[in-house]
């Protein structure tokens, strides 16, 4: 069970502690801030509401940690991360059991997440050995005008300390992808979890903890982000932020200064079907990718734009499996849960009123028990509907009819998003011609002409184009990047390592030019 065991530590009474400088530590605040079950409704957890003045004190520790952990060999850093990656597995099921308490995850997906992240936090030790392990050596001559007179060596070096917030869908996943690739590069790191999803996440810090990193390279903070909010984006010891979430990136981007920065803030996932689509392919991607962990994903399906004549069909099938979804609490593994949030339902609720009173068609009757909503497609959406534009996390399918393949770009790019293209078809050609005109968050075009799918993907304007697949984030190694307000950077193992780091260069100088000369064999 969660805060039992080996987790002990981390719990006094009934609030979970925070971690700095390799220790469990109670707030000076004396306050709290409360986690409240998305089923219930009910407070289920307690965490520390740090001080900025305990922010301070992570700030320096980290600092000071950082400087004797760059001096570490890298496989020892590897060989940490791969005893942490060991210890999260062996205690997954305590992890898990948070997530479906705290974010209503169903709790099959709740193990999986836990899984995943030991996974991601193996491989980014490979591979930061193999991307670390190397340097470039250049020599002078190889520029116009210049003889073999300079050896320079280039390598990768630790930024500092490494700010990581992740959201809350994926507060383990989305915490460890930022984790790992900051302490193998040789940085220190200070995780601010999600309000909804700490508990899941100081559970996950505390493997880290069990696997003997040294102390204050690793700390969680905790607590509400109005009070240390700012605090922790605009201090001077912050040499990075990885941040994933919302628009409150934007505004983080807007006054964390000139440090590097790793932002994915979500995208309106534009799902495209033509006329020789295959619509069973096509329903069965849909459902998967609108309806898992309740559309609360940044990648989920958010609004389908299907051409007029094929429109009927595929509404039909989609809203034949919308009909056999579950519903229920995460504990029963049901396929639609709770929303987060009452402010998220709310939030929703909104959306399909607006859609009512504008005249969509819905396909379902509109249901909501609390912050359980029923999933519903929503047929006949207008651009002027606010579900056609607002990017929602919610079990609600907007679909909207189309006439030509120019009208869904136009309204594709139309959106402020651009995270990701998804295209289905044999058109391979067409789908990415489209696919890279498209200004969406994540878009999917469902086609069976390869051609047209090429076509389609060079027209959108998104940061990765999927073809024949509903949109997804991972492999946890495949880039993941949007463009526009869908983000700064690029995430996935390989782009966040090198994201973490910086090229230093050490130039020799020689007296004289200097060649190299092989060993030539001659007959004497």
């Amino acid at each position: 069970m969660a805060g039992t065991g080996v987790f002990a530590e981390i719990l006094d009474g009934d609030v979970y502690k925070y971690y700095a400088d390799g220790e469990w530590k109670k707030s000076s605040s004396a306050k709290t801030v409360a986690i409240i079950n998305p089923t219930t409704r009910k407070t289920q957890y307690k965490v520390q509401a740090c001080t900025q003045e305990e922010v301070n004190k992570v700030m320096e520790s980290a600092k000071i940690a950082q400087k004797s952990w760059a001096k570490t060999p890298l496989w020892k850093r590897a060989e940490l991360l791969h005893r942490a990656a060991a210890i999260l597995k062996e205690h997954k099921a305590p992890v898990a059991e948070c997530l479906v308490k705290e974010i209503a995850k169903p709790a099959k997906d709740a193990v999986t997440e836990v899984v995943r992240s030991r996974d991601l936090v193996s491989y980014t030790a490979e591979e930061g050995v193999r991307i670390l392990g190397e340097g470039k050596f250049l020599v002078s001559d190889s520029f116009p005008g210049n003889e073999r007179t300079k050896y320079c060596l280039t390598s990768k070096i630790p930024l500092g300390v490494v700010l990581a917030i992740p959201p809350f869908n994926y507060p383990i996943n989305l915490a460890v992808s930022k984790i790992a690739p900051a302490l193998i590069a040789g940085n220190s790191l200070v995780l601010k979890p999600p309000t909804q999803g700490a508990v899941s996440a100081l559970h996950m810090v505390h493997c880290f903890h069990l696997a003997g990193f040294p102390k204050g390279l690793i700390s969680c903070v905790t607590g509400k982000g109005s009070e240390i909010g700012d605090f922790l984006t605009m201090h001077p010891g912050v040499d990075c932020i990885s941040f994933t979430g919302g628009d409150t990136g934007i505004a983080i981007s807007k006054k964390a200064g000139m440090i590097p920065l790793q932002m994915e803030l979500g995208g309106k996932d534009a799902c495209i079907v033509l006329e020789d689509a295959d619509l069973d392919l096509v329903a069965a991607n849909i459902i998967k990718g609108r309806f898992s962990y309740s559309g609360q994903r940044c990648t989920a399906v958010k609004v389908v734009l299907v051409m007029e004549s094929i429109a009927d069909v595929m509404v039909e099938k989609v809203k034949a499996k919308v009909a056999k979804l579950t519903v229920g609490p995460p504990e029963d593994d049901c396929d639609i849960t709770p929303v987060v949030s009452e402010s998220s339902a709310n939030f929703i609720e909104g959306l399909v009123k607006d859609a009512r009173e504008k005249g969509a068609t819905f396909c379902q009757e509109y249901r909501r028990d609390g912050n359980l909503i029923w999933p519903l497609l929503l047929d006949n959406v207008r651009p002027d509907m606010r579900i056609a534009w607002e990017e929602p996390f919610e079990p609600v399918l907007p679909v909207i009819r189309i006439n030509s393949i120019e009208e869904g770009i136009h309204h594709c790019n139309a959106s402020n998003f651009g995270l990701q293209g998804c295209v289905f078809t044999k058109d391979v050609n067409k789908a990415i011609l489209i696919s890279d005109a498209m200004e969406t968050g994540t878009g999917c075009v469902f086609t069976k002409d390869v051609n047209k799918a090429i076509l389609i993907s060079d027209a959108m304007e998104t940061g990765t184009v999927q073809i024949n697949s509903a949109p997804a984030r991972g492999p946890d190694h495949f880039p993941f990047q949007g463009l526009k307000d869908s983000g700064i950077g690029s995430q996935g193992i390989t782009n966040s390592i090198n994201m973490m780091t910086k090229i230093k260069s050490t130039v020799i100088n020689l007296p004289t030019p200097s060649y190299t000369m092989g060993n030539g064999h001659s007959k004497l």
